[in-house]
């Protein structure tokens, strides 16, 4: 019988005591909502992407919306983005009036595929949002070149992609608009949280109104609000966290590298793929490794292969349906069979455990696991 003190998590984040300490003596200062720390969480946030301007959030979510925003994308326009990611992604797109309009995912990948891209265009298409899945990079030089050719905007979606690089380069700093998340399954967290990296034609200023419902401040008493802003502001006991975070995450991507490579040879010797279990792009160099997925046969129970390694102790995840299938986008009018590749690897995704914390002998028991209760399924 597994204990809970046995059971393997899909994702656990690691807070250092320091941070702990840390976050103490934001709870004293009596100064706890967005402050000093906020802002040195921004600026330690600009150095580790070159230098470029970053405007926090208390999500992920938000900065994407406060991106569409500040390119006045709205009503009649239309963003492309892949169907394979967490629904926020297309959400976000809805909430400022717009169009997500899908195009199906590299099988191999799982990201968008850049050649079905410029058939989705149309004279409405104004932003393209690719999404950098469990922290593999689209091809940028593709999507930089589209989006050159016909005069559109690019916004990334790099959620998921804190520290990964593109040609060398690293994720966020380079390009047009960037989102990241800081929610706890990250790579590294501020609890809840985001960051906006801004281009240089953006208005930081801008990205603050909309941050704090519109109020621009003058003086000591004056103020005005000249938009429709929200409430987004990140708080200073989240900035403390997300500082000490930001310390360690190369660690914490390196470990993912070393843990993500084991895992590879681990469900080779098993000979997963030759039974029809799809693996991950072997990307050591770019990729951050925020989750390792594998895909199952068809015709496998998801449900059950995740209760009976949930039976043997081991946490697994879904990361994502294919979101045009839920009954929001039907309602647009979506169904089945319109992006078949990411339907077939939106209904097989199996994240598997995957965080710095994990002992080395962890990849071999899930991988043991997962070939044992694969086997009950006649695979």
């Amino acid at each position: 019988m597994t204990t809970a003190s046995d059971f393997l998590p899909m994702t656990r984040p690691d807070i250092d005591e320091a941070t702990i300490a840390g976050v103490a003596e934001v709870l004293r200062s009596g100064w706890i909502t967005t402050g000093p720390w906020a802002a040195r969480f921004e600026q330690t946030l600009s150095d580790y992407f070159g230098g470029r301007t970053v405007r926090a959030f208390n999500s992920g979510t938000v900065t994407m919306e406060v991106a569409l925003r500040m390119l006045g994308v709205g009503p009649g326009d239309e963003v492309i983005t892949t169907p394979l990611s967490w629904v926020a992604t297309a959400n976000v797109v809805l909430a400022v009036g717009a169009t997500p309009v899908f195009v199906d995912i590299d099988p191999a990948t799982r990201n968008i595929d850049t050649a079905r891209i410029e058939a989705a265009i149309t004279p409405r298409t104004k932003v393209l949002l690719p999404v950098h899945l469990a922290g593999l990079p689209c091809d940028l030089d593709a999507i930089d070149a589209i989006a050159q050719r016909h005069k559109l905007r690019v916004l990334e979606d790099a959620a998921q992609a804190i520290g990964s690089t593109w040609r060398g380069k690293r994720i966020g700093g380079f390009g047009d608009f960037a989102s990241f998340s800081f929610h706890p399954n990250k790579n590294a967290t501020s609890i809840e949280g985001g960051c906006l990296v801004l281009p240089e034609d953006a208005d930081p200023a801008l990205a603050e109104r909309l941050r704090l419902q519109g109020v621009r401040r003058f003086g000591l008493d004056g103020m005005d609000v000249d938009v429709l802003g929200g409430k987004a502001n990140l708080t200073d006991v989240a900035a403390r966290v997300g500082f000490g975070q930001l310390q360690r995450v190369d660690d914490f991507n390196a470990r993912r590298r070393e843990l993500a490579q084991a895992y590879c040879v681990a469900l080779d010797g098993l000979d997963l793929g030759g039974r029809g279990v799809q693996l991950p792009v072997r990307d050591f160099t770019d990729s951050n490794w925020h989750m390792f997925q594998v895909v199952l046969p068809d015709g496998v129970e998801r449900a059950g292969v995740m209760q009976r390694l949930k039976d043997r102790g081991i946490g697994t995840g879904v990361h994502y349906p294919a979101m045009h299938l839920f009954t929001l986008y039907r309602k647009m009018g979506f169904k089945p069979g319109d992006f078949p590749h990411a339907e077939r690897v939106g209904a097989g995704t199996l994240t598997l455990p995957l965080f710095p914390g994990m002992r080395d002998g962890d990849i071999g028991r899930v991988a043991e696991a997962l070939s044992a209760v694969l086997r009950e399924f006649k695979v």
